[in-house]
Parts: structure tokens; sequence; C-alpha cells
């Protein structure tokens, strides 16, 4: 008798456990997890909002080389700080070096042909019988000094190009700075023209600007001169207070904070650059953080005030 019932009662046993244990997964917490990081607060009573991207003063410079070949010799590193002038590389330069030598030769065999000529002219000017050699002769031996000084000038002049030219295989920096970034190693070949990303980075970053990304929608709402904070993302109690510098009067389309100006996104943002001094915040170029600018109430044709742009840390950014 038992052993009639006994699978219909498991079957039912485990068909409650079952729909139990999709009822208890299925139960929502009665607790709300908390955020790790509290997102900043604006100072602002009204302001806008967005994010924001670190870049040197001088921008970030992408340093390439205007020919090409292999790299022979590195003066800098990640971090290295320059002046004008200063080398950062040198391409193998050894053919240039190799024409400059027979150019050098020939300036002193013009120079000792130069040499001979004046002292020939010489020699015939100073005849106290000009009755002695001819006056086309004369002339002929003046000639010969010009001509011999012309020759020597241009092969001075081929020198001097010469050299130039192999000047332009050490790279040397144009702005004062920091390498902020250095991918060249040696032995590596590098293609003249524009740089590549294999190449190095430059800028000065004694003062740091921030790049600020304002949705179209509010870019209205920005003053020029309007006070700004910068907080730095993962603790918000980094923050500084921004100088303006200016604003970009071009909407672009936003550009996704990867480093990447290739990729973009639907929305269009009015680009508002303000800078800080490097020393009050931890921060290097490139990191992201939350600008919060401060902005005048003004009244919508319906007579209610706009609200104010979201906090930047819980926009989505594609």
């Amino acid at each position: 008798m038992m052993r009639k019932y006994l699978l219909p009662i498991l079957a039912l046993i485990g068909l409650l456990l079952a729909v139990a244990v999709v009822l208890i997964g299925n139960r929502q917490s009665s607790t709300t997890s908390q955020p790790v990081v509290q997102p900043p607060k604006s100072p602002f009573e009204r302001f806008v909002a967005g994010a924001g991207i670190i870049e040197a003063s001088t921008g970030n410079i992408v340093v390439g080389t205007p020919v090409s070949g292999v790299v022979v010799e590195l003066y800098v590193h990640e971090g290295s700080p320059v002046e004008v002038g200063d080398k950062l590389f040198k391409i193998d330069d050894r053919e240039q070096q190799a024409q400059l030598i027979p150019a050098v030769a020939k300036i002193s065999e013009i120079a000792a042909r130069l040499a001979q000529a004046k002292s020939q002219f010489g020699l015939a000017n100073s005849l106290s019988d000009k009755r002695a050699i001819s006056v086309e002769e004369l002339n002929n031996r003046r000639f010969a000094v010009m001509l011999a000084k012309a020759e020597l000038a241009s092969a001075q002049a081929q020198v001097k190009q010469i050299q130039m030219d192999i000047d332009r295989y050490t790279v040397r920096a144009l702005v004062r700075g920091r390498v902020l970034q250095n991918k060249i190693r040696i032995g590596a070949f590098m293609q003249g023209g524009a740089p590549s990303d294999s190449s190095m980075l430059l800028g000065n970053d004694n003062r740091l600007f921030v790049r600020a990304d304002i949705d179209e929608n509010d870019a209205w709402r920005i003053q020029p001169g309007a006070r700004a904070v910068a907080f730095v993302r993962g603790n918000p109690t980094l923050h500084t207070a921004l100088k303006f510098e200016r604003v970009d009067p071009y909407v672009l389309p936003k550009t996704s904070l990867t480093g990447d100006n290739t990729e973009r996104v639907d929305t269009r943002a009015l680009q508002v650059i303000y800078s800080f001094d490097h020393t009050t915040l931890p921060i290097y170029v490139g990191q992201q953080v939350d600008v919060f600018i401060e902005a005048k109430a003004s009244k919508l044709s319906n007579g209610t005030y706009p609200q104010s742009t979201p906090n930047p840390s819980s926009m989505k950014i594609s």
C-alpha cells in the first residue's frame, strides 16, 4: 500500500521544494545597497554639470619626426622634464654623415684653388711694367679669383645644407614641459610625417587644463568667467576651484572620454576649458573629473526656472 503512494508523494515534495527555491530566489532584499563612493555634490545653488578630462596647458602634443628611419638614440624617458631645444630622440643619420665628408673635403680643395688664383692675380697685378702681361690675361686671372670665391661659397652652402639636414634627424622639444608618454624604443623604425600611436606625448603640466563637455541643451546657461569646481572621481573630498580660460565656440559631437578622438556618440557638446594648479590635486593628464559650473537662473517661456543638470557621475558616458 505504501509503495503505491511513495512515488507520487516524493514527486509532490520535489515540486514544493522547487517552488520554494524559486520564491526565495526571486525575493527582493529589503536592504538597499549603498554605493562604495558617494557622488560629489555641487557647491552652487544653480549649476551645470559635465564630465571633464585633464589636459596639459600646452595641449597634449604628439611628437613625430620629419624623416623616416631607425631610432638610434633616446635622450628622455617617461616623466623627464624638457626645455625648449632639448634632444628627445635621434634617427639614424649615417647616410647624411657620409655625404658630409666629401663636401667638407671639397671646401679645402676649392680654398686651395682660390689661394692659387689670388697668388697668380697678385703677381700679375704687381708687375711694374704693365706691358709684361696682356690686359686679357690680367682680366682672366681676376675672373679666376672671382670664380674660385663663388665656388667656395657654393661648397660652403652645400656643407651647411647637409648639416641642417643632419640636424633634422635629431628631434628636439619645441615647448617647455614634461614627457607624458613614450612609446619610442631604440631600434624601432619610425615613419616620417604624421605622428603615430607609437610616438611620444609631450606637454606642460605645471598648470593643467580641464576640458569639460557640456550638453548642448545646457549650453545657453554657460556664462564666460563663471565659477567652477572639479572633483576627482573616486574621492569626492578631493576637489579644487577652477579658473576660466575660454569657451570653444563650436558645438561638436561629444567625444567618448577614452583618449581616442575618433570615438563619437550622438550627443553634441559645448567644450568649456578651465585651468588649475597641478599641486592642488593628486591627478594626472588624461584623468576624468566631475565639473560643476555655476549657472545664472533664467526663466523659460512658461515662467518657470529650468532644473539643474544631474550629477555627471550618474550620467551615462558611452
